[in-house]
Parts: structure tokens; sequence; C-alpha cells
């Protein structure tokens, strides 16, 4: 005996075998049983000692009944158990081989250690003395050992197993033994009776005589193999959750699921899914063969993927002995084996597929579907070729778990791509595709939709109005996608449609929150005001006045860069957003130098990857002070100044406009007597003006369309009243102004009517007309066109 190994050593014949065959150990059991001293057997062959043909083990534990030389010169046969082992500190295998030595003696029938066995209990038990050699085990134990139970009785659990594993279960054998205490071992190892490594729960417990000693202890081996593969499998699932999914991405999705397969299930995954659009949109219930699967991600175990023959993003045709085409046409997941010749139908008519198997050593490959909601999405394929175990019926499961809880991933990030998709299409019809050339400013503009989140409801406008006065307008609507593309659609209509009537910029944002309020109760939320509602500036400059009227609904007032100065925030009173219905907007005016820059923007520029909006407002002020040169020069520092490279940014919008100022020399006024025969001077004088501008060949019309208006605003309308043109480059606009807020309409003259064919005159003769009221009262004007249009 030694400390490290209290019992009796001679109990057990044991002697290893080196990879030479010759003998390196020789213990004190081996001589008693076959009379050899270790000092005259180690270092010679083994086979020296058998009385016949020594045995060739083809597996790592060998056991038989072998002929042995006695030292006396006589022969014996002994069942012998022979393990092939490697040393814990590396170098070449070695033989173990083991035999217990006969027991001598009657046993006493009321032994506890016999008693303690229940034989035919379909748990498996074993008892071990208190050398803790085997003493008895029933029949569920040799089964799970793979021995019968008469050749095990007197070896110890480490000679009988032969593993380091063994070897710690016999160490937890004696705590037991010497504490008394019972306790439970969970271990995973492979033993005799089974074809691969299983969990076990091992309850060790002593057993005790009627005096309360310990005699020896008892081992009870439970396999919890499905328990820990389901414990497994939920661990996995509970990680895939956080792994799989992460973004709204389609790639990124199906490329975390493979990441996330390699190495857990297999040596090398891919994904596959069908094209919607080879299908109107939606995948058919029931697929056919071939099937052309576009490469969405794939992983390998080895660096490369030298496994793959088609890249991300690329399309290949599949036929029907394909595992993709396979299990997408059965609908259910399908294990392929090579050996079997389940892929030589595919593989033959696939030259370097083929190759590449052979040459990597693909053993099984197993096929899931990608299914969610009903839809057959496309196809997950796990291959392997390192790991040389075949896919079992939990590897089938586990694999199934994964691409459903994939599947779902991939579904909602497919839905997200198709709603962005059309709600981006939407938004980019709505918006203006090019500003409209204007007398009054030079503009530019950029939207950028979301990179990451839905698209919002941003939106920009320049509209042209009467006396080349120019509208600038920029809002957000609260939400995303497709319902709120819409919505921005209706305001940008309503806002158009309101600036056509020429409605001051306070009045104008009074009649969009009327708006906003029905289209929320409209849209159910009558109990929740506000559920649609979005912020608005709307500003109008006045290229004769120079001078730019503008209120807002709760959207960041512009940054206001002069010729020459620096940028800085218009002091626009802010009104509650619209929806809201709260206090009234209010106007406010200002002086716009002649090449100022307005810069109107929505709040994603400044606010992006959750900067401080008094952060973005300062590094926009940088960037509008340190460009100069064309608009869209300036869009472009902006843009690339304030969003991140990443594309991490909310909805965008960013409008500039340049202003223009018309020389006084290209106005001229007239204030207009009340009396009709007054008219006529009013003419020549409005003919010699003409004339000052170059425009005699315009002086018929216009003299014309100027008796009219002025005719028309003595007899119906209140003075003072006056008369206004304005020369452009292209247009001359005559405005008659009176203090009457009756609008003025065109109406079907009879025939015998002496009057009632003025207006309809001047809307014959001009490009447009119409009427805006004022403050004063009201201004009636018509715009004629002095160059042809082309």
């Amino acid at each position: 005996m030694s400390p490290d190994n209290p019992f009796d050593d001679a109990a057990t014949a044991r002697a290893v075998i080196d990879a030479h065959g010759d003998l390196v150990e020789w213990n004190e059991g081996a001589r008693r049983l076959l009379g050899w001293t270790a000092a005259e057997v180690v270092g010679r062959p083994a086979a020296a000692l058998l009385d016949g043909p020594p045995p060739a083990p083809k597996t790592a534990r060998w056991h038989g009944t072998l002929t042995l030389r006695h030292r006396d010169g006589r022969t014996l046969p002994v069942w012998l158990l022979a393990h092939r082992r490697r040393p814990p500190e590396g170098g070449p295998v070695h033989y173990l081989v083991v035999t217990p030595l006969a027991d001598t003696g009657p046993r006493d029938p009321d032994d506890p250690l016999d008693t303690a066995v229940l034989t035919q209990s379909p748990c498996a038990v074993a008892i071990c003395d208190e050398q803790l050699r085997v003493h008895n085990l029933n029949d569920a134990m040799a089964k799970i050992i793979g021995l019968p139970a008469e050749r095990i009785r007197g070896l110890r659990p480490s000679e009988v197993g032969g593993t380091p594993e063994t070897e710690d279960l016999e160490r937890r054998l004696l705590e037991a033994l010497t504490t008394g205490e019972s306790l439970d071992v969970e271990m995973w190892m492979r033993t005799g009776g089974t074809d691969r490594a299983r969990a076990w729960l091992t309850r060790i417990a002593p057993v005790t005589d009627a005096r309360g000693r310990v005699r020896g202890v008892c081992l009870a081996a439970h396999d919890v193999t499905e328990n820990h593969f389901a414990r497994d499998r939920l661990q996995l699932l509970n990680e895939a959750s956080v792994r799989i999914g992460s973004t709204l991405d389609l790639t990124r999705t199906a490329q975390e699921l493979a990441d996330f397969c390699v190495p857990v299930l297999a040596d090398f995954v891919s994904v596959d899914l069908l094209d919607p659009e080879d299908y109107g949109g939606e995948p058919p219930l029931r697929l056919t063969a071939p099937l052309d699967l576009r490469r969405a991600a794939h992983r390998s175990i080895t660096p490369g993927t030298p496994e793959a023959t088609v890249k991300p993003g690329e399309i290949d045709r599949y036929p029907a002995a394909s595992p993709h085409a396979s299990s997408l046409t059965a609908g259910h997941t399908v294990i392929a084996s090579v050996a079997a010749g389940d892929l030589d139908p595919w593989l033959a008519t696939a030259e370097l597929r083929s190759e590449r198997v052979r040459r990597i050593g693909v053993h099984a490959t197993m096929s899931v579907p990608v299914r969610a909601r009903g839809i057959t999405l496309g196809v997950a394929v796990f291959t392997r070729f390192r790991r040389p175990d075949p896919f079992t019926e939990d590897d089938v499961l586990l694999a199934e778990d994964l691409t459903a809880r994939a599947a779902v991933c991939l579904d909602n990030a497919r839905r997200y791509a198709r709603e962005r998709h059309t709600a981006l299409a939407l938004q980019r019809s709505l918006l203006p595709r090019n500003l409209p050339h204007t007398a009054a400013v030079d503009a530019a503009s950029r939207y950028l939709p979301a990179a990451r989140a839905g698209v919002g409801g941003d939106w920009f406008d320049v509209i042209p109005l009467s006396g080349l006065r120019v509208a600038m307008v920029v809002g957000d609507v609260i939400g995303r996608g497709i319902s709120a593309s819409a919505t921005m659609g209706r305001l940008r209509t309503a806002v158009r449609t309101l600036a056509d009537i020429d409605l001051a910029p306070d009045e104008l944002l009074t009649h969009l929150d009327d708006l906003v309020l029905r289209l929320s109760e409209e849209s159910g939320g009558e109990a929740n005001p506000g559920e649609v509602g979005a912020s608005c500036l709307y500003a109008v400059y006045d290229p004769v006045s120079r001078r730019c009227t503008m209120a807002s609904a709760g959207h960041p007032a512009p940054l206001l860069m002069p010729p020459g100065g620096e940028p800085k925030e218009v002091e626009v009173p802010e009104g509650p957003a619209l929806g809201v219905n709260g206090l009234p907007f209010e106007n406010a005016e200002l002086y716009l130098a002649e090449g100022s820059v307005l810069a109107f923007y929505t709040d994603g520029l400044l606010e992006s990857k959750g900067r401080p909006h008094a952060e973005g407002l300062r590094l926009l002020r940088r960037a509008l002070a340190d460009t100069g040169g064309s608009l869209d020069e300036i869009c472009d520092h902006v843009l690339h100044t304030l969003l991140p490279p990443g594309g991490s940014y909310d909805d965008v919008a960013l409008l500039l406009a340049r202003t223009r100022g018309l020389a006084p020399a290209r106005v001229a006024t007239w204030d207009i007597p009340a009396d009709p025969a007054l008219v006529a001077p009013i003419r020549k004088q409005v003919v010699r003006q003409l004339g000052t501008w170059d425009l005699e060949e315009a002086s018929f019309t216009t003299e014309l369309v100027v008796s009219e208006l002025v005719t028309n605003a003595i007899r119906y309308g209140s003075h003072p009243i006056r008369l206004r043109l304005i020369h452009d480059t292209d247009t001359l606009i005559c405005e008659v102004s009176d203090t009457s807020h009756t609008a003025p309409h065109l109406r079907r003259a009879r025939t015998w009517d002496e009057g009632g064919r003025g207006l309809l005159l001047v809307a014959q003769l001009t490009q447009r007309w119409g009427s805006r009221h004022t403050p004063e009262g009201k201004t009636i004007w018509a715009e004629l066109a002095l160059l042809d249009e082309p």
C-alpha cells in the first residue's frame, strides 16, 4: 500500500505493456498469479508468457481468455481485460492488462454488500467493497460496462474502465468511503456498452452494516444524455435569440445564422434564399425543382471557405437530386450521407462540387428548409467533414429550432425591406425631383432616407408665388414607413394648395394644423389627439422688397448666412407642432441682403447617432462657414461633415436657398385715380415705361391687360388703388391692388351683355393670372410671357 493507493495492490493482477510489446510494469498481484517477480519479467516481451499466439486488439478495449505460463512450468487459463491508453503527458500508447484474483472462502449470506444490489432493477447499480473492488453489480450495470458480471468482480472501477474519467470516479468513491457521506457526480464519458460518449449522473452512497460501520460504497448510474442535450439545446437557443436577428438586414441575419452554427453544429453552413421577384413577390406554397437560389451567406471552420462553390450574392441552380432542392420540395429536413451514396446523383452532374467533396472529405449533409409564417424563404445546409460523427436526431432538432428562429428574423427583414422599398419609392415620387427655377432664389436640396431605421416623413418644397415671390417649406412627419410617407404626401399637397391662394405663413400653418387634426381623427385617434403629427416651417421671400416672412410649427429655425458674414440662427417664434392644437402661430419678418443663404433642415441632420442638438447646430454653422462655391457643393459638404460615415442616421432633408434681389429700376408703380376717364393717361405711362425697358413688342397686350384690371378695380374695388409693373428676364407682371376684400371671378357673359368679358380677356392674353389677399385688401395679378417657350 502507499499514501496515494491505500488498497491491497495484490488483490488484482496488473501489468503494463508498451508499444513494442515489452512488459514495463508488474505488480504483486501478477506475481501471485503467475509466480514471476517484477525483476524477472520487466523489460521482456509479454508474448513470452503466453502459451499461444498473442491477440490483435482492434479497439481501445479488449477482453478474453488466454493461456499463460506459470513460473513452475504449468499453464493457466486466465480471463484478461486490456485497455489501450495514452499517457497524460503524451508519448506512445501502452496497454494496461488486469484480471481479478480468485476469491477465497465462502461469503456470509447476510453480507450487506450482497443484499444491497437490486439485481433486476432498471437502474444500473454496482457495489464496491472496502478496497473499492467490484463486489457485485446488477444486469443493467453489466450492460453499460459491456462485460460479464462474473468477470468484473474483484476489479476496481479504474481497472474496469481504464480511462481518466473512471480514475476520477474512483477518487469520488474513495471520498464517499472515507467520509461516509453521499455525493452526486456528473460526467461525460464513453463506456464499453455504448457506441459514443454519453452524459451520466452517478450517485454514490456508503453501504453500512447493522452496526453502522461503512463496509463499502454503492454506485448508481443514470443516463442523462437526453436531458444534457435538451439543456444544451435550450442554452444554445437562448444564445441564438441574442446573436441571430440583431438587425433588420436580410444578408446580415443569414450570416449570423451561419456564424452561430459553425462549429457548434457543422463544419460548413450555407444559407441560400429564394428570390421573391422570380415568383411575383411571394414564393409559392409548393416548389418544384430545379430551383434558383441566391447565396445569402456561408461560414466554414476553414479560413477562406474553400468548400464554397458559390459566392455570397450569386445565384445557382439546384436540381432535384441536390440537398437544397430535395428538402425544399419535400418540405422537411433531409440528411444525406456520402458513404451511402445519397449525393451521387447530384455530384455526378456537378464536377466541381464532386471534386471538392472528395478532397475535403465531406461525409454528411443536413438540409433544413427556412420557413416562417407559412412561407418558404430558402434552405440552410449543414455540412460535416472534420467532425467524424454523423448527424443525429438531436442535431436535427437543434438545427430546425435554430433555423426556425432565424427564419422569423429573415422574414421580418424581408418584410421590412419590402415596406422600406415601397415607402421610399412613394416618398421619392412625392418629393420634388427638380426644384423650380425662380427669379427670387437659387435653390439646392438633398434628401437621405434613414439608413437602418424605417423611412420617415421628411419633406421639402420650393413653390413659385405671384409677384416673383417664392415659398420655401420643410417639414417632418411623426412616424415611419408607408403611413408616414403617405401623410407627408397629403401635407405637401395641402401646403401647395394653400400657398396657391397666397396665405400668410401663420395662416397657412393654422389651416395645416386643422388638416392634421382631421387626419388624426380619421386614423382612429380621437381619444389620443396628436397621433398623426408633424413639424413644419413655411417661409415666403419677396425679391422686390427683399423681405422674408416665416412661421414655424415645432420645426427648427433655419440658419442665415449673409454675404461675407457668419451663419446664425434665425429668430423665429416656435409654435406648437401640427396636430397639437395649441397656441397660435406667429410670423417673423426679416430683411435679406442679396446673396444671403438660408439653410432649412430636419432634425435628423443635427441629431444623428445620438448627438446633442446644440453640437449638431455648431457643426452645421461651421460647415456653412467653411464652404464657398455652388449650393450643390455646400449641400455635399454639409452632409459629409454632419453625417457619420457608417450610415447610422435618421431621415435627413436639407434645402439651401440663395436670395436674389430685383433692382428698383425693374419695378414701376402708379397710384390710380378714382375717375375711369383718367385710365387713358395711365395706359400711356405704362407704354412709356415699357419703352424704357425695351419691351415695345409687349405694349399692345400689356395695355389691354392694364386697362381691364384698372377699370375693374375702379368699378368694383375700393380706393386707394395702385398699379405695379414688375419686369423679370422672361416675365412681365401686372398687379392692381385695392382695399376691397371681394375676390374677382370669371363668369360667362351672354350675347347681349355689355360687360363681363374683362377677366376672360385677361385670362386669354396672359400666361396666368390670379388674386391674393393682403392685409390692406386684395391684389389682382397677371403674368405675360416675354419669351416664347421652347
